[in-house]
């Protein structure tokens, strides 16, 4: 068994720590080669039945990414309106997304009707095809950090205007809106953490039955 070494071991916690959704970019470009290394680890993540379900759409034309933008303003006014009071106030002062200042635009999706995998273990949880997604969105994030770039996901969206917009195939689902970009600033600590909305999350915890 392919064993690493404790330096390695150590750095990779770091990695954990640093992994951070970023909201704040620079407008330095991501070099189209940089861009396509970190891609290809998503290839490296686990799914099932080996089906490979992912598959995206890079945002790169002014009227798509125009588009996504004002979707997220929509929406994120609308979320505004299930809140009242201080909390409120704390969320009308959130940045929650770097959609603007990004230089990479990736809309993620999942394909349930991949034949890939032939449906090996996807019949009794259909769903593990979408979590396969949302595994190699993380070895995504985590190759785009190591190699000094940062990552948002921007969830604050209405799926089925974003995925008409794009015109994205009508069996693909949307799974995540990612924003990639040199980070404006550096820190392991979450933005929402230093904008008094939430603290950090607990250890898991785990029943014994």
């Amino acid at each position: 068994m392919r064993s690493f070494s404790t330096d390695f071991t150590a750095e990779l916690n770091e990695l954990f720590k640093w992994r951070r959704d970023v909201r704040r970019f620079t407008d330095r470009p991501v070099p189209n080669d940089l861009l396509d290394e970190c891609l290809d680890q998503m290839r490296h993540a686990p799914s099932v039945g080996l089906s490979a379900p992912w598959r995206l759409i890079h945002v790169e034309s002014d009227g798509a990414r125009a588009a996504a933008i004002e979707n997220f303003e929509v929406a994120n006014a609308q979320a505004l309106q299930g809140y009242s009071g201080d909390q409120a106030k704390r969320y009308a002062g959130l940045k929650l997304s770097g959609l603007r200042e990004a230089p990479v635009h990736l809309a993620v999706f999942c394909d349930d009707t991949t034949r890939k995998g032939s449906g090996l273990g996807a019949a009794t949880m259909p769903q593990m095809r979408a979590y396969s997604v949302a595994g190699a969105i993380m070895y995504l994030w985590l190759a785009t950090r190591s190699r000094g770039l940062g990552m948002g996901w921007v969830s604050i969206l209405d799926p089925v205007k974003l995925c008409s917009d794009l015109d994205a195939p009508a069996e693909w689902e949307l799974v995540a809106y990612l924003c990639l970009g040199w980070p404006e600033e550096e820190t392991e600590t979450p933005e929402l953490i230093r904008a008094g909305w939430e603290t950090e999350a607990p250890k898991p915890e785990v029943l014994t039955r």
